[in-house]
């Protein structure tokens, strides 16, 4: 395979939310604890989000994009390092400032995780001079939007990526799911119903038409029921898909 397998994992409510009040609720702490032990189970090489999740989850110091006054940059993919583990964002338009090179977290299964951009060629001057500052590696991935394929490509031929978690929101996951890149789906089910008009459901449309996007079928895979009532479900992409 020329990319990595991709592991959608997820915690969803039983109308397939991602987002919302139900996972706030202290009855079910035990299961997304679960949740967190299970990415660090999966051993992957690193995890995937979109900008909003990545930027909700592991939030930096208020920085501002300082002026770029030097050479124009090439629009050429930037390996800073090499590491064990990758932290992946996806965002296109350049928008996710960084502190650091690596993610800070309280939990051990993302705390020091390289951090990879994925971006077009539209980003600025000055957004790849922030993330060079950093340490912060980059790949191109299209010109004006991005092309997953080629990015996830570019994850396994550039930095070893063998493994790659799909970790939301609900755009990046139904781009990945419209592109026929899911391998596998993992999800921890809280036996909630999340009633919230903005709560995010697992996969949103994004990027396509109907008539465009690609459809899949799933077997599943297993299921192991968890405390507070929630279960883990496991689905493998049919062979023939």
């Amino acid at each position: 395979m020329t990319r990595p397998f991709i592991i959608c994992h997820m915690v969803t409510s039983l109308n397939g939310k991602v987002t919302g009040g139900f996972l706030e609720k202290s009855e079910y702490s035990g299961s997304i604890e679960t949740y967190y032990q299970i990415h660090k189970n999966y051993d992957a090489d690193g995890f995937i989000c979109g900008r909003i999740t990545m930027e909700g989850s592991f939030p930096q110091p208020s920085l501002q994009l300082t002026e770029y006054e030097g050479p124009a940059i090439d629009r050429n993919d930037f390996i800073a390092e090499k590491a064990a583990f990758y932290a992946v964002a996806v965002d296109p338009h350049g928008k996710l400032l960084w502190n650091d090179r690596v993610i800070s977290d309280s939990d051990e299964g993302y705390d020091g995780a390289h951090i990879i951009e994925v971006l077009t060629e539209q980003v600025s001057d000055a957004f790849l001079a922030h993330l060079r500052s950093k340490g912060v590696s980059y790949v191109f991935s299209g010109k004006d939007t991005l092309n997953l394929e080629q990015a996830v490509q570019k994850l396994k031929s550039l930095f070893g990526i063998d493994k790659l978690l799909l970790e939301g929101g609900g755009i990046v996951n139904g781009s990945f799911q419209e592109d026929g890149l899911i391998d596998e789906i993992s999800l921890v089910v809280i036996p909630a119903v999340e009633t919230s008009e903005q709560a995010i459901p697992l996969f949103q449309t994004s990027k396509y038409t109907s008539a465009d996007a690609k459809s899949a079928a799933f077997q599943l895979k297993a299921a192991e029921k968890l405390d507070s009532g929630s279960i883990w479900l496991t689905y493998r992409k049919n062979q023939e898909e």
